[in-house]
């Protein structure tokens, strides 16, 4: 089988591609990555010289590229992970966001649909899976939960335009009939995470013995998922799902915060032992909070789970420990 994952070089990517790789040796996998300040390539060099493993630098905005890419792989999937994904960006310049996260879905979206269209067994069983966030949601207060069936409201300009691509690739199921999945997904954790998002930040400040901002008073909470817990779940929304459906992917995890950042704090404690300044929770400074900040995600992963048969599998405190324990090793050898 032929599979395209986009966004390959990313933190989600990475993983995916490394455990694709690994349970379907039948499988050759081209990634396409316009290779942006988030990608890394490091985690893939043992696939390089394997034979089934293909890497092209492609911007998904570039329909031209796009078309190369599709029309000379001739893909039998997509698994379309590409996207501007950090909410503080998009606050600053949204304008990549909606490049990236709208045309560039559109661009592979409508090759695909072009070259699979062309037979009527490709048209049939050839799938594209669109990997999205429980974002587009909008926010939730302190009970509740996201379901697919939940309207969308979303808050910032990184959920408006990860919720329009949803909305693209749902009319390329109702409008063609193609095979089409869509997943959404909560905040991801686990090794190899670029460094600005919220689980390296704390780490990275907290051994550098700098302040280790938190926004607002910390009481926002969130559905942490283990990115190989994720990963899985893209598997078999790929495999097992329905055409035209949506499956949200959770972790049964929330944590506040203030909690998560105190705890990391006290496994740094444990690990390395303290700091300059003692405690590393000593570090925590509050800082003026994020433009549009949603309050609360949860996420109802009931329909993955009796459907499709996926739950997430991974101990959170296990995984955040050992999590913890790369990013001091990667910090510490730089």
């Amino acid at each position: 089988m032929r599979i395209i994952v986009t966004g390959g070089a990313g933190f989600i990517g990475s993983n995916l591609i490394l455990r694709l790789y690994e349970k379907y040796p039948d499988w050759e996998i081209f990634n396409i990555d316009k290779l942006t300040y988030a990608s890394d390539q490091s985690y893939l060099k043992p696939l390089k010289d394997s034979g089934r493993y293909y890497f092209k630098k492609v911007d998904l905005v570039n329909r031209n590229e796009v078309h190369d890419v599709i029309k000379t792989f001739k893909p039998q999937g997509v698994f379309h992970l590409a996207a501007e994904s950090h909410v503080d960006n998009s606050i600053k310049g949204p304008e990549p966001f909606i490049q990236s996260n709208i045309v560039g879905t559109f661009n592979i979206l409508e090759e695909c649909r072009q070259l699979w269209k062309e037979d009527e067994e490709s048209w049939k069983n050839n799938r594209f899976l669109h990997v999205s966030t429980d974002e587009v949601y909008g926010e939730l207060e302190d009970d509740g939960y996201f379901t697919e069936a939940t309207p969308y409201a979303p808050n910032s300009p990184y959920s408006a335009s990860k919720a329009s691509s949803d909305f693209i690739v749902r009319s390329y199921y109702q409008t063609y009939r193609m095979n089409v999945v869509t997943t959404n997904c909560s905040n991801n954790y686990g090794p190899h995470q670029h460094d600005e998002k919220l689980i390296p930040v704390v780490i990275r400040n907290a051994i550098d013995h700098n302040e280790i901002p938190v926004y607002g008073k910390g009481e926002n909470v969130r559905d942490w998922l283990f990115v190989h817990d994720h990963n899985d779940a893209l598997d078999v929304a790929f495999h097992k799902g329905i055409a035209g459906e949506t499956y949200n992917i959770g972790g049964n995890n929330e944590w506040k915060n203030i909690d998560l950042v105190r705890t990391i704090c006290d496994i740094l404690n444990e690990e390395i032992g303290e700091g300059p300044k003692g405690d590393y929770k000593n570090l925590i400074t509050f800082v003026e909070d994020r433009l549009g900040h949603d309050f609360r995600y949860a996420i109802d992963a009931s329909k993955v789970k009796n459907e499709l048969g996926w739950e997430p599998s991974q101990d959170f405190n296990g995984m955040l420990r050992q999590t913890i324990l790369w990013y001091v090793n990667k910090y510490k050898a730089n």
